[in-house]
């Protein structure tokens, strides 16, 4: 994983699997709630590399968001009393093989991410990107206080498109569904 940005709170991701894939349009997560786009990136868990450059990411948010955390309180919460974006996916969604073995992390942004092909090629056109296609993704951590609510969130910056696969959600092709045997002459 190359990791160009200077930004101590930004990481480029090595590959990961899309899910939840919204970064065509935006959308809004609950009723009356902001459209944002939107991707969980779940990233294996022997790709040390990127856990860690995650972690240093959401350490260097807290440190430099104290500030916005300690909001009216006299003290600081300390990292592991607010809420971080990295998540275990063994723990939480056990039912769930696509995230077996794995952390993901939920990324959102209100403004549409750059999304380029294994190429660099801008694609234009994102309403092909699926959950379950393979890419990398670069990410900004930043501190939060909002209704009570204090912790390190992930902002998506813009995702790379590396290769398909096969897609999450059960959700079959057409091709597949309607895929019939060529003596199979169902107006007969």
């Amino acid at each position: 994983m190359s990791n160009a940005l200077k930004d101590s709170r930004r990481v480029v991701t090595g590959v990961v699997r899309l899910s939840y894939a919204h970064i065509h349009e935006p959308i809004a997560i609950a009723e009356g709630a902001e459209a944002k786009y939107s991707v969980s990136l779940i990233i294996p868990k022997e790709d040390i590399e990127t856990i860690n450059s995650i972690k240093s990411a959401i350490t260097a948010a807290y440190k430099d968001g104290e500030g916005k955390l300690k909001g009216n309180s006299r003290s600081v919460p300390t990292l592991d009393l607010i809420k971080t974006p990295l998540r275990d996916g063994d723990k939480e969604r056990p039912d769930d093989d696509a995230y077996a073995n794995s952390y993901f992390i939920n990324a959102n942004s209100k403004q549409k991410p750059g999304v380029v092909d294994k190429d660099n090629i801008r694609i234009l056109d994102t309403s092909s990107i699926y959950s379950g296609m393979y890419g990398r993704a670069s990410l900004t951590f930043y501190a939060y206080n909002a209704n009570g609510n204090r912790g390190i969130a992930c902002g998506l910056q813009n995702v790379q498109i590396l290769r398909d696969g096969e897609p999450l959600g059960g959700r079959r092709s057409a091709e597949d569904d309607f895929k019939t045997d060529e003596d199979d002459d169902f107006l007969a």
